[in-house]
């Protein structure tokens, strides 16, 4: 699972990290630099995913191209950017992974890649080198070379393994597959893979009602804005309680009562599904439905469980807005299921909100899981602060709630009077 990232000259962050809980909740007001938070775990996904590095940036529609492309990937004046992370591993190993950009000529490549083995001890922690290679050169035909050989209890590590397999257009993560058969121990193939797989296990999701209406084929996997929901419902095993499951969850959504939500193929071969709800507005009355009549914000709601509940266990799921077409007062329901499924399936959420609703509904026990983005005063680049490292935050919750406070500007306010001291 990730428990930190790290951005260096990435879009609008000088240097910036974000530690993440099984919840993390954003907050900032417009243009603070959430979504550029958003984009650089996009794009460390594709990269690790096999794609070209510019590719990853200004050449995918899935879920976006990243906004500004290469012009705007690396903080002005800056030719280069790092996105970093640390990943918990297992037998009390954690590993940091380090990949450098440069941008030059219209053209991205990778400058640097770096992973370590963290290994906790009782009373100290040991650095393990695993891989640390870096561009000899500007020639983007310049090969990678090993800054230093490692070596481990195994054997001895003969670094130009991957040496050969070194591109500044992929990342050497993406090339797992290949180290198969060459003499690479043990621990350099369990940090790899680990990395790896957390990385690709990220999910970056904007469900949109509007696209989720029509006939989908049968799916094994949940499309990026829920658009093939119908048919990912419908492919599910008959005896997971899948419908019983999501039918319990939303039945409190609407303010009539939800009595099945489901999916099954239609046509005469059956290749397509669509997604039904029975509803209940009259005692013993119930109207079917299909996905066309269904609210932007049941649908939005039920996209949100069934990425909850389908994602792969340890997953990383990330969606931005994540109330979008709500009540207020179905909020606390909201955060109560992701509370619970995350919990239950292992599954780690970052989400974004401008909804005070959403930030009252926290409670005390959730301010440590807060993050505030923000810019600062004089230099205009992106901060990342945790909520309770405000000083004065006990002061703020005692004029009102966190939500009621987050509206009225005083968080931004306090961290600019905190930036304005240190200044000073």
């Amino acid at each position: 699972m990730l428990k930190e990232i790290h951005f260096k000259n990435w879009k609008s962050f000088k240097s910036a990290t974000l530690y993440i809980d099984q919840i993390t909740v954003l907050i900032g007001t417009n243009a603070s630099g959430k979504t550029n938070i958003v984009e650089g775990l996009e794009f460390l996904r594709r990269l690790i995913n096999g794609k070209e590095v510019q590719t990853a940036l200004v050449a995918d529609s899935s879920p976006s191209s990243i906004r500004g492309g290469l012009k705007w990937a690396a903080l002005k004046p800056e030719n280069q950017f790092t996105i970093s992370l640390l990943v918990e591993g297992n037998e009390n190993t954690d590993y940091f992974y380090s990949v450098t950009i440069e941008l030059a000529s219209n053209q991205a490549e990778i400058f640097a890649e770096e992973l370590t083995g963290i290994k906790h001890h009782p009373d100290s922690k040991e650095k393990i080198h695993l891989i640390k290679i870096k561009r000899t050169g500007a020639d983007s035909n310049t090969k990678f070379a090993f800054e230093a050989d490692y070596s481990s209890k195994e054997r001895i590590y003969n670094p130009e393994s991957l040496l050969a397999l070194s591109n500044p257009h992929f990342s050497i993560l993406s090339m797992r597959d290949r180290f198969r058969n060459l003499p690479i121990p043990k621990t350099v193939r369990v940090g790899i893979n680990t990395v790896a797989n957390v990385i690709q296990n990220i999910f970056v999701f904007n469900p949109i009602p509007s696209n989720m209406r029509n006939y989908t084929p049968l799916s094994g996997d949940l499309s990026y804005d829920a658009s093939n929901i119908a048919g990912v419902l419908a492919n599910l095993p008959k005896d997971k309680n899948f419908e019983d499951i999501l039918s319990a969850y939303l039945k409190e959504l609407p303010q009539g009562d939800i009595r099945r939500v489901f999916a099954e193929p239609v046509g005469k071969i059956g290749n397509d599904a669509m997604l039904y709800c029975e509803e209940e507005w009259k005692k013993g009355e119930t109207i079917l439905i299909d996905a066309h009549t269904m609210s932007d914000g049941t649908l939005h709601f039920l996209a949100i469980l069934v990425a909850l509940l389908t994602r792969p266990e340890g997953s990383q799921i990330v969606i931005e807005d994540v109330d979008n077409g709500l009540h207020p007062s179905r909020i606390g329901l909201l955060f109560k299921i992701l509370k619970d499924i995350c919990e239950q399936r292992n599954i780690d959420i970052l989400v974004t909100t401008h909804n005070p609703a959403l930030l009252d509904n926290l409670g005390p026990e959730m301010v440590p899981y807060v993050e505030i983005v923000h810019r600062h005063e004089e230099t205009g680049t992106s901060q990342i602060t945790l909520l309770e490292d405000i000083d004065k935050l006990p002061k703020l919750l005692a004029s009102g709630t966190l939500g009621r406070i987050t509206m009225q500007g005083k968080l931004e306010r306090s961290l600019h009077n905190a930036a304005k001291s240190l200044d000073h």
